[in-house]
């Protein structure tokens, strides 16, 4: 009974995970031919997080979107990109998601919001300055550290692939 129980918790861990790690891939649009270069500084961490890498986490989130997957080069500073992004890390917060049948939180949910703004160099104005948020779940009673590194860096994820969507949609 114990043993279904867990199971049933593991599979429904399982289920809710996989469920965040659909994405869309616009690999194949067509970037403006004048953008070139993109400038992603790092984005402070104002939410008081209590996790020292986040903002390394999110710049390296980005740069793998924008760069790795796109023809798109990073550019040193904001004066030599032809578009940039740049934003503050607003909040995180860790709460009970699911509760056991003991009352006690058996999964735990992350969810992390950034402020960004994206603008192309030649603009006078941002195409977009808004909110992206993204979360995920961990099993808090099967290495919960480790387990909230991983829901943060899939939150991060969504969070960066969401910029990367809003940001080709104009193209």
């Amino acid at each position: 009974m114990v043993y279904s129980r867990k199971f049933a918790g593991i599979l429904a861990a399982a289920l809710l995970l996989m469920t965040g790690c659909i994405s869309y891939s616009f690999t194949g649009t067509s970037i403006p031919s004048d953008v070139r270069n993109i400038y992603i500084p790092f984005f402070p961490d104002r939410s008081q997080s209590g996790m020292g890498d986040l903002s390394d986490r999110l710049n390296q989130a980005l740069i793998n979107r924008f760069v790795n997957q796109s023809r798109l080069s990073l550019a040193n500073d904001e004066d030599g990109a032809d578009a940039y992004v740049e934003g503050a890390i607003q909040s995180y917060s860790n709460r009970p998601f699911s509760v056991g049948g003991d009352e006690q939180a058996n999964l735990n949910e992350i969810r992390i919001t950034v402020q960004a703004t994206f603008q192309y160099a030649t603009d006078d104005e941002p195409l977009w300055s808004k909110s992206f948020s993204g979360s995920a779940t961990y099993d808090v009673l099967d290495n919960p550290v480790d387990g909230e590194i991983a829901a943060a860096e899939a939150a991060l994820q969504q969070i960066s692939n969401n910029m990367f969507n809003d940001a080709v949609s104009s193209w």
